[in-house]
């Protein structure tokens, strides 16, 4: 966990007030840090002892007071492994292990200007294009999301799209002492429900689009749109950004507890949207109009209609912080796309050979539709579904990859724990598979075998991976780049 330099403080007392906890000790410690992990206690720090669905972090009591923890947040269950550990004793540990955190490092998300992005698709390349934005515009910025952190020009891993609370404020503090002018943050449903951006606030939230994804995690599309729209709430943010053109984007602005600004790709009574465009394979030229009347002409490298729907959201929102129309219109074409999401892999081929981290039916749908625009022969198409998630999506990714594809290849992505030849199975069960289409388990092989199908004016598209560069099979992770596997086959014919 990145922790920043200057030192915090918090008693227990305080911290108890806090948040309504029971306190077991009547000695008032100082805590100076705070982690939802044993193995990154440092001495002087509260463990938050999260029950979790498989254990309880009261497991880890013992490891976190080896490392010289010096006080627990817990529930009354954990609270018995506590041993002679002072404790804190509360309900819902998540949300008062987020208020605390915040707390603790005196609230870093209002002394920096925080954007928060969440949507099914978009959240990645949308941030990324802010981020963009701001570094061309001068102006330091930090990123937080699913292809890891930037804290200016330091790169640093992340293993989720939205940080525990933990770790979300510890950085958010460690971004405000290297003076960052903003943050923009992906913001999942898993961390609204999951209460990692309790105590977080946003001076501006965007709303991308939502299609179905993480249903084994939600259970309907209605408890998945209102743990999104709980992010356009006074408790969160003071500004909205929504794309209207999908239902849910449309519903939300008319429900939004806050202020919104509304965007269309194609809808010119939006407050932002494109008054023309011009695609083609090299990029897109375009007009936007914005609030106010304000006109912005410029070309962009991105491709497909969707990216046009993150680019604009990205530009809408860089407005409103200070970004001059000018400056915008000069920066849009050196904006470059998120790793992973239509990446192309030129290797001198003939054919056009891209990689994308489309993983949902509406994200299949569209990466095909956008390939479609600038693809004179055959699409040909790799996908898989992961295993131990949504199975509910699986045939609908299937049928999205026969529809929008002439040939579908069907293969194993991430099967977890589970058989990936039942996953292949779902994913066929709506639709046939003829020749030349194929299921081949093997991704490797799978890669291989679209791209000796290619030919001049063909693309090959290798969807579901994107920047992940692991495989997991039954617990184990082993190297797998779709990218690097694209290139290699591509060579391979050579």
């Amino acid at each position: 966990m990145n922790r920043p330099l200057a030192t915090f403080s918090l008693t227990l007392n305080e911290a108890a007030q806090l948040v309504g906890a029971e306190f077991t000790s009547s000695e008032d410690i100082v805590i100076t840090g705070i982690s939802h992990r044993d193995s990154d206690i440092q001495a002087g720090d509260i463990f938050l002892a999260v029950p979790g669905t498989k254990k309880h972090g009261a497991e880890f009591i013992a490891a976190a007071i080896k490392r010289r923890a010096v006080a627990v947040l817990t529930d009354r269950d954990g609270a018995k492994f506590a041993g002679n550990l002072p404790v804190l004793i509360v309900k819902d540990v998540r949300t008062a292990g987020a208020l605390i955190a915040s707390a603790l490092f005196k609230n870093p998300t209002r002394d920096v200007q925080t954007i928060g992005i969440t949507g099914t698709n978009g959240k990645t390349t949308v941030s990324l294009l802010l981020h963009q934005i701001f570094e061309a515009a001068g102006r330091d910025s930090g990123l937080i999301g699913t292809i890891g952190v930037q804290i200016g020009t330091e790169a640093l891993a992340s293993s989720r799209t939205t940080p525990e609370a933990s770790d979300l404020q510890a950085l958010a503090a460690t971004m405000r002492e290297r003076h960052m002018r903003q943050i923009i943050m992906e913001v999942s449903s898993h961390a609204i429900s999951l209460k990692r951006i309790k105590g977080s606030h946003f001076s501006i939230v965007g709303f991308t689009n939502l299609s179905q994804d993480h249903l084994d995690f939600h259970g309907d599309m209605e408890s998945y749109f209102k743990v999104k729209a709980q992010l356009f709430t006074h408790e969160y943010a003071e500004l909205g950004f929504i794309n209207i053109d999908n239902k849910f984007g449309a519903r939300l602005s008319q429900e939004s507890d806050i202020p919104t600004i509304s965007l269309s790709r194609t809808n010119q009574s939006a407050q932002w949207h494109f008054t023309e465009t011009f695609s083609k394979l090299s990029g897109t030229e375009l007009r936007i109009r914005g609030t106010g009347g304000i006109l912005i002409e410029s070309r962009t490298k991105l491709i497909g209609g969707y990216n046009l729907d993150n680019l604009l959201m990205a530009v809408a929102i860089a407005f409103e912080c200070g970004i001059d129309a000018v400056e915008l219109a000069a920066i849009i074409p050196s904006l470059r796309g998120a790793p992973g999401r239509l990446e192309a892999v030129s290797l001198g081929q003939e054919f056009t050979a891209l990689v994308d981290y489309a993983h949902s039916p509406d994200a299949v749908s569209n990466v095909l539709a956008a390939a479609r625009e600038f693809t004179e022969g055959k699409i040909i198409a790799v996908l898989g579904c992961g295993g131990d998630r949504d199975k509910g999506k699986r045939p609908l990714m299937g049928s999205a990859l026969v529809a929008g594809s002439d040939v579908a290849i069907f293969t194993s992505d991430n099967p977890r724990s589970e058989n990936p030849k039942i996953i292949l199975t779902e994913m066929t069960s709506h639709t046939s598979v003829t020749e030349p289409s194929r299921v081949i388990e093997d991704r490797s092989l799978a890669i291989k075998y679209a791209v000796s199908l290619a030919q001049s004016g063909d693309t090959v598209l290798v969807l579901g991976k994107g920047h992940e560069v692991g495989q997991e099979i039954n617990g184990e992770i082993t190297a797998f780049d779709d990218v690097l596997h694209l290139a290699q086959s591509i060579e391979g014919r050579k």
